[in-house]
């Protein structure tokens, strides 16, 4: 990263194919979070989720930090993902339309997300105002940097989010095991109801 200053040439009047595919993939991907958050089908919101972070992932290979991006892959998309739909199979959520889904409290939802997003926006320039990255020049978020900021700044949170997503594992599971637990097949049932007016003729 060096100075605005010295990015001679650079402006947001006069952007570059790289700047504009960031843009254009930034409006894709915000495009599908909204769409995975206001779905009712869950399997269609988890499908949604797949292309946002997808999106997130070119944005990293966009700003030339490749092994981010591929974390990305294999860690949001093909592990987070696969755990959600996992967690939708052994709880037997409905796979078409869930009209339960809608909590009803939209708004207040819609009120956090934009004091989030606009705190975060805030946040971001303030603090990269004066910088600029050159998407041209050599990658910068190498394996090595990377890896080294990850597992030695940030190896807390890491490891704390994988022993959430564990949770989540269990809990689906003892979830599926308790709702099966006390019922009795359907054929058991069917066959119940069927032979119980011939039981009660045969006691009268």
């Amino acid at each position: 990263m060096t100075l605005a200053a010295t990015a001679a040439g650079h402006g947001f009047l006069s952007p570059t194919g790289v700047e504009i595919a960031f843009l254009l993939v930034g409006l894709a991907t915000l495009g599908a979070a909204v769409v995975t958050v206001t779905t009712r089908q869950l399997v269609h919101a988890a499908l949604w989720l797949v292309v946002a972070l997808g999106g997130i992932a070119i944005e990293y290979l966009l700003l030339t930090a490749e092994f981010i991006a591929w974390v990305q892959v294999l860690i949001y998309v093909g592990s987070v993902v696969v755990l959600l739909l996992f967690g939708l199979m052994l709880t037997k959520a409905p796979i078409g339309r869930s009209p339960d889904a809608d909590s009803g409290n939209r708004w207040a939802a819609l009120v956090v997300a934009l004091a989030s997003a606009g705190t975060l926006v805030w946040v971001v320039v303030d603090a990269f105002r004066a910088t600029w990255i050159n998407l041209d020049g050599a990658v910068q978020g190498s394996t090595a940097t990377s890896g080294r900021s990850l597992f030695q700044y940030w190896v807390l949170p890491f490891e704390a989010l994988s022993v959430l997503l564990l949770a989540a594992l269990v809990g689906a599971i003892v979830l599926s095991r308790r709702g099966g637990e006390g019922k009795a097949p359907a054929a058991t049932l069917r066959n119940t109801a069927a032979t119980a007016p011939a039981q009660r003729e045969e006691q009268r």
